[in-house]
């Protein structure tokens, strides 16, 4: 077995463990037994659930932080099956982000075999540390509270945040969107369908406020999005809802056209309460933008990384574990591992011939960060 096919099957072991946004502990209990078996130093977790462990340097430079988020948006529930056809594997969760945890062992093991700089200069002048970090809480309402705990753990002195992500091949996330997320609620009287026919009710109340907000016209410079994402309430076929509520996710890349569509997001919200109904909106989620310029050492390397395996680079944005490090102004960028599709869906694949070309670019990158061997 070849260290990419190494790699892939630990990350269909990692996958077969279920980890919903705040049921991570089964997996990074897994982890943190295989950081162990590794013989890391200091392997450990903290009181959020975060797994660490430390390869550590000849030098006392500042240390390289990478970090692979432990949780997926599926249910424990979910059918975890595996299928393979060529140059494929479907699972739900693999590619995100059970490739990006298994990666992380894939790194560790091609760096301890090399022990040396085999391209490049590096950008430190010593072997400090890195820390493998397997965290919780990226997806959905999880809210980054992982990363965060991450980040004030180590703060700004650190060579830089490495963030993987397995189905990222080939793009370099070096902005980080905005977003911010409310739990909207109707309320009303309610009543009954036929003798109080004519009463609010609070489903067609909050399906008008839906209306008018995605109707509105968002900008496409700096892009910024809408979306309601869930919705429910109501008690019977027969009954004028009393309650229904709503989940509305709005990002941009821009801070400031996130806070004037917040702005006018919160006036619909208010403007829509009246005698017989009620909106009330609850702040669930928030995360912060931030970006390193395009002309910045650190990613000039990861493009090179990728060019070096015949890969384009697309600089990109998006929502990730980084927006933490980049909203504070501390270095920070995310890679992939592979290709693939159906992220976040029961469908999703990664293709498996990328995955080493995947590996050489992370190793690559912290090769010259790390500077190995150069104490």
């Amino acid at each position: 077995m070849n260290l990419a096919e190494r790699v892939i099957d630990l990350a269909i072991q990692i996958q077969q463990i279920p980890a919903p946004t705040f049921e991570e502990s089964k997996r990074a209990e897994f982890v943190r037994a295989l950081f162990a078996r590794e013989n890391l130093d200091n392997v450990s977790m903290d009181e959020t659930g975060n797994v660490f462990a430390r390869l550590t340097g000849s030098g006392n430079g500042k240390p390289l932080i990478v970090s692979a988020h432990l949780d997926t948006v599926f249910p424990a529930d979910t059918d975890l099956r595996v299928t393979r056809r060529s140059g494929l594997i479907h699972g739900p969760g693999l590619g995100d982000n059970s490739l990006g945890v298994a990666a992380l062992f894939g790194l560790l093991w091609i760096l301890r075999e090399r022990r040396f700089v085999s391209v490049g200069t590096p950008l430190s002048t010593t072997s400090s540390d890195i820390w493998f970090v397997a965290n919780i809480c990226e997806e959905g309402l999880g809210d980054l509270r992982g990363m965060k705990a991450v980040v004030d753990r180590f703060g700004a002195d650190v060579q830089a945040y490495l963030v993987l992500e397995g189905l990222s091949l080939g793009y370099v996330y070096n902005r980080a969107v905005g977003v911010k997320r409310y739990r909207i609620t109707a309320k009303t009287a309610g009543g009954h369908s036929w003798s109080d026919y004519g009463k609010p009710s609070a489903i067609h109340e909050l399906s008008r406020l839906i209306m008018e907000l995605t109707s509105l016209e968002l900008p496409s410079h700096p892009r910024t999005t809408m979306n309601v994402g869930k919705i429910s309430g109501g008690t019977s076929v027969n009954v004028i809802a009393s309650e229904a509520w709503m989940e509305l996710d709005l990002r941009s890349e821009g801070q400031e056209s996130l806070a004037e569509l917040v702005r006018v997001v919160e006036k619909i919200i208010r403007d829509g309460t009246k005698p017989e109904v009620k909106f009330e909106a609850e702040v669930i989620g928030q995360r912060p933008a931030g970006e390193m310029d395009a002309n910045h050492p650190l990613i000039k390397l990861a493009v090179a990384c990728l060019h070096e395996q015949g890969l384009d680079a697309v600089l990109t944005s998006g929502s990730t574990d980084a927006n933490i490090p980049l909203s504070k102004g501390y270095p920070a960028v995310v890679l992939g591992v592979t290709t693939g599709g159906g992220g976040h869906t029961v469908n999703e694949f990664i293709n498996t011939e990328p995955v080493e070309k995947g590996l050489e670019q992370l190793v690559r990158f912290a090769e010259r960060v790390w500077g190995i061997g150069k104490a």
